[in-house]
């Protein structure tokens, strides 16, 4: 998968990312720390039929940052940048939690240009427990007050003892430690701070949407999934079982089954009430 970069049409910025394949586009958006490589396995399989993109978000891989303190509408702003500068089009689109979050909000913003949208693990109106969280943990990331990255902690959540799951600890481990500081800490706020941003507009989405999470991901719950896909007009929740955050590595058949059926859902478009 060879890297590509591109000089965005309107912010001027650099942006790289992975392309295989041809047809209907298909672009992935990774989370906060991750790189579009962590897209492997579905760069692999949807290939066959897609024109899969994969994008370094700001600040991440080969791609330039945003500003320090942009929020999640200047990331969408941002993808709009892409796509465009890509001249790719009307898109599906599916993303991995923050990936989740910026995919959510374009499909809300630009609904003309947008196929079907996917959520992988994404967060949805978080309690006030685990909001106050990640909210003070972004905070403690932008001030530089936490030293080295804690990246034990969000491993031990995401990966389990065996030989599968070691080789892809090993894999996010090295992405985690190889994220620029503060293009990894300007995604956390925005990420710590989205997950209400666009959360009343998902009934406007009426492309089919997909909810997916893992019956593991304590933080990207099913009870999320379940409650964005109810929202939105077309939407599907799908839950895996024995799985947690880094559901599109550890159950990555699974959830290429899924996003294949995903994908052949017919582009009906529902008029908003």
């Amino acid at each position: 998968m060879t890297l590509k970069t591109l000089q965005l049409s309107k912010s001027g910025a650099t942006v790289a990312f992975r392309a295989q394949g041809a047809g209907e586009p298909l672009v992935l958006l990774h989370g906060v720390g991750m790189q579009s490589a962590a897209w492997g396995p579905q760069l692999e399989a949807l290939q066959r039929d897609y024109r899969v993109i994969a994008v370094d978000l700001p600040g991440h891989g080969g791609s330039g940052p945003l500003p320090q303190g942009s929020a999640l509408r200047d990331f969408v702003a941002w993808c709009h940048d892409v796509i465009s500068s890509l001249n790719l089009g009307r898109v599906n689109l599916a993303g991995h939690s923050m990936g989740a979050l910026i995919v959510a909000g374009y499909a809300v913003t630009h609904p003309d240009m947008t196929r079907r949208v996917a959520l992988l693990n994404g967060v949805y109106l978080r309690d006030d427990a685990a909001s106050a969280a990640v909210v003070a943990r972004a905070a403690e990331i932008c001030a530089g007050q936490s030293g080295q990255l804690d990246i034990q902690t969000p491993l031990a959540r995401w990966f389990g003892t065996s030989a599968a799951d070691g080789a892809n600890r090993a894999q996010v481990t090295s992405w985690l430690n190889a994220v620029d500081r503060a293009g990894y800490g300007t995604a956390y706020a925005a990420f710590a701070h989205g997950d209400k941003v666009y959360a009343d507009q998902l009934s406007r989405v009426t492309c089919p949407f997909l909810a997916l999470t893992g019956d593991g991901d304590r933080n990207s719950t099913a009870e999320m999934s379940v409650a964005m896909a109810t929202r939105a007009q077309n939407g599907r929740a799908m839950v895996i079982k024995g799985h947690g955050h880094m559901a599109n590595l550890t159950a990555a058949d699974q959830v290429n089954e899924c996003l294949l059926t995903w994908l052949k859902q017919p582009e009906t478009q529902k008029e908003l009430l």
